[in-house]
């Protein structure tokens, strides 16, 4: 398997948080730079060019190679803003049913903006998150 395209960078995240022209996004980016850094405890790490991650996790690939990977984080895309809950969203059925106003892929959360959900159930999902991503990925 090939190397991770997206990597923890060294640009500074309220910078790129800056370039955002879309002023809800932008804003609601902030609110969850806050979010997610009070949720896990960590500092705010650019992966590739717009994904905003918190800590790390290795895994290793059927042809034995290590990589690392963010635990948790979120992307204010263009469209909507992006919540990466790594683990999925098949174990967190009640949570989700009073989440709010969202769609979901294999590891993504789209909202179009963080006041379409309630902020207190988006704290849990993090938390049931990591504590899944600990159990399956120890330190």
């Amino acid at each position: 398997m090939a190397e991770n395209k997206t990597k923890a960078t060294k640009t500074n995240v309220k910078d790129f948080i800056a370039t955002i022209e879309h002023k809800q996004r932008q804003a609601d980016a902030l609110t969850l730079l806050d979010i997610f850094a009070e949720e896990t405890q960590q500092q705010a790490v650019l992966w590739g060019p717009s994904i905003i991650g918190y800590d790390t996790y290795s895994y290793q690939t059927a042809d034995k190679k290590t990589h690392q990977f963010m635990r948790t984080g979120f992307s204010p895309r263009k469209q909507n803003l992006v919540l990466y809950i790594m683990v999925g969203f098949s174990d967190f059925d009640e949570k989700m049913q009073t989440l709010g106003k969202f769609k979901t892929g294999k590891s993504c959360l789209y909202i179009n903006k963080l006041s379409d959900i309630d902020e207190q159930v988006l704290r849990e999902l993090i938390q049931l998150s990591l504590q899944e991503m600990a159990r399956r990925y120890p330190e």
